[in-house]
């Protein structure tokens, strides 16, 4: 049942506006509420505090519900962490995990643009 019910959300976040999202989510809470009452609960509380991503514009809504960028970021920071092996303190680990987020966001600052704020 974990499959369907991924599904299931999958299908509440990808809805093109609110209101069906709203709509997809209240047949869901219907549909587990004798499957798996605590699930439906779960839903009924926690998803609708995720829907503020729908009043950004569709372009940017993928991005924001998603954690692609924070799992890159943590994957840098072991790739990097995990060369050093064993630091001497917690400061100097704490030095080069600052050094790996600025330089990755001078890139994002300079280089790439993650969201494009300026409209079309």
């Amino acid at each position: 049942m974990r499959k369907e019910a991924a599904e299931d959300i999958r299908a509440i976040f990808n809805a093109p506006d609110r209101e069906r999202a709203d709509t997809y989510l209240k047949k869901a809470i219907e549909k587990y509420a004798l499957l798996a009452p605590k699930l439906a609960d779960w839903m009924e509380v926690n998803i609708p505090e995720r829907f503020t991503v729908f009043s950004f514009p569709r372009d940017h809504q993928r991005r924001l519900r998603t954690s692609n960028y924070l799992e890159r970021l943590s994957q840098e920071i072991k790739r990097r962490t995990k060369i050093v092996r064993v630091f001497p303190n917690e400061q100097s680990c704490l030095r080069l995990i600052s050094a790996i987020l600025m330089e990755i966001g001078e890139e994002w600052e300079y280089g790439r643009t993650y969201l494009n704020m300026e409209s079309s």
